[in-house]
């Protein structure tokens, strides 16, 4: 094992696990946790186990971006807004060109960025009950569903990005596209190691082309063309009035009762109930 700050690296036979270690921060990524990530992907490129995988330490897989470092910009500046953004993003896609691998495992809650790792990651699994959605108050500009969009579609991409702090259950995510399994929370990572020990029987050089093979044909269909086109989005909503406005109101109020101002039932419990919930 070995470990940073904020991101642990485990063996497990054919498995290694990357570990989202800032439990008391709800493993909010942090700049110094994403260069870790990063870091620690690049070395696993020829390092550990013929399998990766993802999961977060204590009582959820990640609430995002740490607002206060990463998911905030530093001044009124679109062209180096958008640089950042995009940055955050070929992290993820890191994922996605890595040659072995990578299954993300998901408990407790899974908010705003860290549903992007999860899209560019290959397999998804995630416990029943887990809450997977977008951030809590809306001053972006579409960030986050843009990149859920391949898996899930347009209409429900929209339906997660048009209400504030929109989510989904484990199970939702399954039947939407969005993860391949969903399990009891105390069953994930057996699940995880279970699958990942079948996976490390293929040779490695064949799971790296399979992959690449998907992955092109994914490609073929605009996948990196819609990551590319989300930072510029919301760089250019991070300039429009109503958004500086909020930004305003967070740093008057606090981000806590702005949260709770937005706060409600997501649109899947709205359907389920068959009618508005207060």
């Amino acid at each position: 094992m070995s470990t940073g700050t904020h991101i642990r690296i485990e063996h497990e036979g054919p498995l290694t696990w990357i570990v989202l270690d800032r439990p008391d921060q709800a493993n909010s990524m942090s700049q110094e946790m994403l260069e870790e990530f990063s870091a620690a992907l690049e070395r696993l490129r020829e390092e550990g186990g013929p399998v990766l995988a993802i999961r977060g330490e204590g009582k959820g897989f990640s609430a995002g971006f740490d607002i206060g470092q990463v998911g905030t910009p530093k001044a009124a500046d679109p062209v180096a807004d958008r640089a950042r953004l995009q940055k955050n993003l070929e992290r993820w896609l890191a994922i996605w060109d890595h040659p072995k691998p990578v299954i993300t495992a998901v408990h407790g809650y899974c908010l705003a960025g860290a549903t992007q790792m999860c899209v560019y990651s290959d397999i998804t699994i995630v416990a029943e009950d887990a809450r997977i959605g977008e951030p809590s108050i809306a001053i972006g500009g579409g960030y986050i569903a843009p990149t859920w969009a391949p898996l899930v579609g347009p209409k429900r991409a929209k339906e997660l990005a048009f209400v504030a702090g929109n989510h989904i259950d484990g199970r939702t995510a399954v039947e939407w596209g969005w993860a391949n399994h969903a399990v009891p929370e105390q069953q994930l990572l057996e699940t995880v190691r279970a699958l990942a020990e079948r996976i490390a029987q293929v040779p490695s050089e064949v799971l790296a082309i399979k992959k690449l093979s998907i992955n092109r044909a994914m490609e073929a269909m605009g996948v990196r063309q819609a990551a590319s086109s989300v930072s510029e989005m919301d760089a250019l909503l991070h300039l429009s009035p109503s958004v500086l406005e909020l930004r305003e109101r967070i740093g008057q109020e606090g981000l806590k009762p702005v949260i709770a101002s937005f706060r409600g039932p997501s649109t899947t419990e709205i359907a389920r109930a068959g009618r508005p919930l207060t």
